[in-house]
């Protein structure tokens, strides 16, 4: 790792500490990174201004293509949530990987087009808004347009995530009928690569739906969100531990949606807000992982408190 420039605007952040105590822990098996990397308001604190500027003036564009490999300076891993909503075409995964050095490991979303039983009804759905959605839980589509379209570049991927929304009755009269067409699509994925399953309907947490996971070695992905329980309530949960792997992901406080989250926090230049539940869980986290040295995922959002690389730099300060 190169040298770090200093930054003044961050009072109290210590960039370059936190780059080695991140690369430290990865080095024992825990990769800790954010949800998504493009943010403005990091200026100062993880990126230089003045790295992405053209004739005296900031340039957004220059940062929003350049700014992963300054990232990658910091820290060892990213969530990337880009690709939950399209199926990215091999051309772009090669862009994008080549912006990063080959260190950098990546939690990938799956495509929408696969955990989306039903489309929900907005306007970037168009005309498929509300209808079924007939690529649901489909292998083939996921071998095809996402796992062979990352070709060489699969080693670089720590962990596939599948995120469902909230189920309705509707879709699934309850956790049995969900666990069975889980059950039969990871059983069909190619191997390889680790997979991880979040989930938004706090009943289906318990026995069927954790023995599915174990049964195809795919983790429970412990995640704060609005309705479901906390992530420290859910690792206690008997069998929740899934696979040989963990993959947390802090993205709400409970109680909270995403849209007055972003309009708390947004454009996420500082924590504003502590949660001392999830901060208490990650440290928890960190510790198993180095306890039973298995590898270990972690995603914070600037959702969860307002700055993710403030929240990070918290939880390994002690």
């Amino acid at each position: 790792m190169s040298d770090l420039p200093l930054f003044e605007d961050a009072a109290g952040f210590d960039r370059a500490g936190l780059a080695r105590k991140l690369k430290a822990l990865a080095g024992e098996g825990v990769w800790i990174g954010t949800s998504s990397w493009k943010y403005e308001g990091w200026l100062g604190q993880i990126y230089s201004k003045d790295r992405y500027t053209t004739r005296g003036r900031f340039s957004t564009k220059r940062f929003q293509q350049e700014c992963l490999a300054e990232y990658a300076e910091v820290f060892p891993a990213v969530g990337g949530d880009f690709s939950f909503y399209q199926f990215p075409a091999p051309e772009y995964w090669e862009r994008l990987f080549s912006g990063a050095p080959a260190s950098l490991r990546w939690g990938l979303k799956a495509p929408e087009e696969l955990t989306a039983k039903v489309f929900p009804k907005h306007a970037r759905y168009g005309a498929r808004a509300g209808e079924r959605n007939e690529s649901f839980l489909n292998p083939e589509l996921f071998e095809r347009l996402f796992f062979d379209a990352l070709g060489r570049n699969r080693e670089r991927v720590g962990v596939v995530l599948f995120e469902f929304g909230t189920f309705s009755k509707h879709s699934f009269p309850g956790v049995s009928e969900f666990v069975q067409a889980l059950g039969e699509f990871l059983g069909a994925l190619p191997g390889g690569m680790r997979y991880a399953v979040e989930i938004r309907n706090p009943d289906y947490l318990g026995t069927q739906y954790f023995d599915c996971l174990r049964e195809h070695g795919a983790a429970h992905i412990f995640n704060a969100w609005t309705r479901m329980p906390e992530i420290g309530t859910q690792m206690r949960m008997p069998g929740a531990d899934t696979a040989g792997f963990s993959v947390v992901r802090a993205l709400l406080r409970r109680g909270r949606n995403y849209e007055d989250a972003v309009k708390k926090f947004s454009p996420y230049r500082e924590v504003q807000e502590v949660n001392e539940a999830v901060r208490t869980a990650l440290r928890e986290t960190i510790a198993r992982a180095r306890e039973k040295r298995e590898p270990s995922y972690i995603f914070v959002n600037n959702r969860l408190e307002g700055n993710a690389p403030g929240t990070i730099e918290a939880l390994v300060s002690d």
